[in-house]
């Protein structure tokens, strides 16, 4: 859905509106909302968020987060998960993690929903790719494909059930097969 305003607005306008559910994001000065995401989409978000964070999180090597707005490039988008690596996460002078991320993910991962623009969304990974991010994955659900982006490389398409999905090198211990991935579909 897009959300026109009646005048343009700055990121730094759109940065202080509230919150939206589902969430907007700010590209090239207009306002789109993201779709809600549905079953197909939660469940792969959930599942593939707890299985990256099993890999990177007890040594603090990175996380994983879901739905966080990442704000950089004069856009903030929210990728279904971001993942930064450890030295790399905001903190607030607590030491706690930031509330606010201005910087791109190391890894981005979007997962297609049904009414989602499978252009839109790659986009959004590409716009990530050119301000840092090492690699961004595109999950399409209904074809059973990920689609694997990496700066200035061709895009790496898995589909065959025994493939091993490419991950980023800080991610080595993550081995998720096409098969196994579609798999948390069913119950």
């Amino acid at each position: 859905m897009v959300q026109v305003p009646s005048k343009s607005l700055t990121l730094g306008e759109f940065l202080r509106l509230p919150e939206t559910k589902p969430a907007s994001e700010y590209i090239e000065g207009q306002i789109l909302q993201k779709p809600m995401p549905q079953g197909k989409h939660s469940r792969i978000q959930g599942e593939l968020l707890a299985a990256i964070n099993a890999v990177v999180k007890p040594e603090r090597v990175a996380c994983a987060f879901p739905e966080l707005r990442c704000t950089f490039g004069d856009r903030s988008t929210v990728p279904d998960i971001a993942v930064f690596t450890w030295n790399r996460i905001p903190c607030d002078d607590s030491g706690e993690v930031a509330n606010a991320f201005p910087l791109a993910p190391d890894w981005t991962i979007e997962i297609l929903s049904p009414d989602q623009s499978h252009t839109r969304v790659t986009k959004n990974i590409m716009h990530c790719l050119q301000h840092g991010t090492l690699m961004g994955w595109l999950i399409d659900p209904d074809e059973k494909t990920v689609f694997v982006y990496r700066p200035k490389q061709e895009i790496e398409i898995y589909d065959a059930a025994s493939e091993v999905l490419l991950g980023p090198d800080f991610a080595s211990g993550l081995q998720l097969s096409v098969e196994n991935l579609f798999a948390w579909l069913k119950i």
